[in-house]
């Protein structure tokens, strides 16, 4: 039998991933689709792909889209039967979706009005399907609406409506659909997408079950992800030389790599312990001379991060680019790798002698134990800071901090625990103790290092995962698990991260034009 040409129909239908370059496209559509419901906005559709890039498809007819679709993993177990379109799409940015879930959740499916009786549906439909068995999930799980329902409504419950449409006494367009496509219905939600008034708020909650999966054993157990940090209560004290210095860092890498740690932590501005030995008086020259050491501490933490296969926070150092001096943050991988985070918000007094300038961006950084951010000490104190990192996938956030007496270090503390808890992250802080009796404004430390958590059962009650004793030189050893951390944010007793209301307020940072900046 002669194989069948494809027609210049099928010819001209792409169904492709979501590209950057379609959100206005898209948003179209979904106006166009859905007039009496809120579109999509460019900053959900950045989010989805950004996050799940491969979970985004697009119908193309002759270069033109005419149906889009979304969705992320979730591991459907930790969510209610009887959740809401907000709560299992994380108020339409799926920060929730879990790459080691089970389940697909479709979360919309945009079809031109135009182009329907086409089949574009079903051509979406077939390319989540297709995702699901290459991805081994289990199911794609859908929460339909049911738009025909309120020209029923005064005589049938939600309920009886669908039982109706199911034994095809009555049609609605979207559950008739899903049904043809091999779902099956699990249960009816009320209160489901706020302004579907079509479908007065309810929808039917859909699972097609993927025949082809294939159970991993590593699904029948909890799964955790353990991260174990060690944070270093660094004493400043008189040295001699540039290899005092490194061999008291190494000291404490090296207990860290014996306590088989992940992170080890040093505090902020702890280099100004070289001025010890530099005998310099004036500030601004004291500063200059600290950051002729830069190319000396970098390769030194960075050979020290290779040799003891740990990850260094290595405090922050004063570094001049540009004729101007930043305090940065450095992040020193295993692997040789090296990041930095300029200080963002720069204290009065830190302006004052050393003329420390700003930096402007908000970095969020890749380890293999997860993603992290680095404020530098005042950084903590600003809310903003923290939830935009959280929003950039930040599950630890590292503070390098020096104060020079209770209160300042309570600052951070609090704000530190505070930063724990409304994003749902976890914290940790690493200070300076001791004095440097040769080094003006360098004279007097103090500080309590420790490691926060969210408060709720899966975390220590009090929300401390550990803390040193004040103004010793001492290491502490915490483990937290970014897989106990994930499943808070989506079924602790409470959900800050989920239940902000973002159609009320956001946070973002503001591009700024700083042509010849070299913002880091």
């Amino acid at each position: 039998m002669p194989v069948k040409k494809p027609s210049n129909f099928d010819k001209k239908i792409i169904v492709r991933n979501i590209r950057t370059e379609d959100f206005n496209e898209i948003i179209e559509l979904s106006k166009i689709a859905f007039p009496q419901m809120e579109p999509w906005e460019v900053q959900h559709l950045e989010s989805h792909l950004k996050i799940f890039p491969e979970g985004q498809f697009c119908v193309e007819y002759g270069g033109r889209i005419i149906g889009s679709c979304s969705s992320l993993i979730v591991d459907f177990e930790e969510y209610d039967d009887d959740h809401s379109f907000d709560e299992i799409t994380d108020n339409g940015f799926i920060r929730n979706h879990d790459p080691k879930g089970l389940n697909l959740y479709g979360i919309d499916v945009a079809v031109h009005p135009n182009f329907r009786g086409m089949k574009i549906g079903q051509r979406l439909y077939e390319a989540r399907k297709q995702l699901c068995r290459e991805r081994n999930l289990k199911s794609i799980i859908i929460g339909g609406r049911i738009p025909n329902y309120s020209k029923h409504a005064d005589r049938l419950s939600a309920r009886e409506y669908v039982d109706e449409v199911m034994k095809q006494n009555l049609y609605d367009p979207v559950l008739t659909f899903q049904m043809m496509n091999g779902f099956v219905l699990k249960r009816v939600n009320s209160d489901y997408l706020s302004d579907d008034q079509a479908s007065l708020k309810h929808a039917t909650l859909m699972e097609w079950y993927n025949v082809d999966y294939l159970p991993k054993a590593q699904h029948q157990y909890q799964r955790a992800f353990p991260v174990r940090i060690s944070v270093v209560q660094y004493m400043m004290k008189q040295i001699h030389s540039f290899t005092d210095f490194a061999n008291q860092c190494e000291y404490f890498i090296d207990a860290s790599a014996n306590f088989r740690s992940d992170f080890v932590v040093f505090p902020e501005t702890f280099t100004m312990q070289l001025l010890s030995f530099l005998g310099e008086d004036v500030p601004s020259l004291q500063v200059k001379k600290l950051t002729s050491f830069t190319e000396q501490y970098i390769q030194a933490f960075t050979d020290l991060a290779i040799k003891y296969n740990v990850n260094i926070i290595g405090g922050s150092h004063f570094v001049e680019e540009n004729h101007s001096i930043y305090n940065i943050a450095y992040l020193f991988r295993r692997d040789g790798t090296v990041d930095r985070q300029r200080q963002i918000h720069i204290p009065a007094d830190d302006r004052k002698w050393w003329g420390i300038q700003p930096g402007n961006n908000i970095h969020v950084f890749d380890t293999d134990c997860g993603k992290i951010a680095m404020l530098i000490s005042y950084d903590i104190l600003f809310p903003e800071l923290a939830r935009i990192a959280v929003d950039k996938g930040a599950q630890i956030i590292f503070t390098p901090f020096s104060t020079e007496d209770q209160q300042g270090y309570l600052r951070i503390r609090y704000c530190s625990q505070a930063r724990a808890i409304e994003n749902q992250v976890y914290t940790v802080i690493a200070g300076t103790a001791g004095n440097l009796t040769h080094v003006p404004h360098m004279d007097v430390q103090y500080a309590q290092s420790g490691i926060f958590s969210p408060c709720d059962f899966t975390f220590p009650g009090n929300g401390i995962v550990g803390e040193c004793n004040p103004n010793i030189e001492t290491i502490i050893v915490g483990e937290v698990d970014l897989e106990t951390l994930r499943r808070s944010r989506n079924i602790g007793t409470v959900t800050p991260l989920k239940d902000r209301r973002m159609e009320l307020y956001d946070t973002e940072i503001k591009k700024l034009d700083l042509l010849g900046a070299g913002q880091v």
